[in-house]
């Protein structure tokens, strides 16, 4: 008989999969970016960032095996929606940059910034997609205690990457995207 446990842990090990498919095309795009001479930034949190989200994954598997966490119900549904909608948006946001999208902050020589997209909207919506995918991926089976926690890391790590992430990428992308916010988007403009 399957489950729904059975199905959300079908359900993360796509995740996986793809996280790793992601970390492919990384790499490609790394290596083209360091052959246009592209210089990296923030290589000391890189690693903390792969463990954290690697452990995001193992975490939500583990509370909702080990916890006995049933489906929620119509949480559990709103939550894989979010889930859902926020990788359309890191797909979005991959498709927009191409070759210059990267899990590490690889700064392009001379490049004007990308301002098409979703970054017509905001200055880092693949990170708003961490954050909606962080809270909603664990929820869609009721593990909240790794919403809570791992939310909570993100807020941090987040700090540390977009820091590094606008001070690599300088003063032209600082004038591009002055009138953006970085992760909310501003649905009604007053004027």
């Amino acid at each position: 008989m399957v489950t729904s446990e059975l199905l959300y842990l079908c359900f993360l090990a796509l995740l996986g999969l793809e996280r790793f498919a992601e970390l492919l095309l990384s790499l490609r795009n790394a290596r083209a970016a360091r052959a246009a001479g592209a210089v990296e930034a923030g290589r000391g949190h890189y690693p903390v960032m792969v463990a954290f989200h690697s452990l995001f994954l193992v975490s939500c598997a583990l509370e909702v095996v080990l916890g006995h966490r049933p489906f929620p119900g119509p949480l559990g549904w709103a939550a894989l929606v979010v889930a859902l909608a926020a990788q359309a948006l890191r797909y979005w946001a991959v498709a927009t940059l191409g070759v210059r999208w990267n899990t590490r902050v690889l700064v392009w020589p001379g490049l004007a910034p990308v301002t098409a997209g979703p970054y017509r909207f905001l200055r880092h919506p693949n990170y708003l997609a961490v954050v909606l995918e962080v809270l909603a991926v664990p929820l869609i089976h009721g593990a909240w205690i790794t919403a809570l926690v791992f939310s909570a890391g993100n807020v941090l790590l987040l700090r540390v990457r977009i820091r590094t992430e606008e001070q690599a990428l300088g003063r032209p992308w600082a004038e591009a995207f002055a009138d953006r916010p970085r992760l909310v988007p501003e649905l009604f403009r007053g004027g």
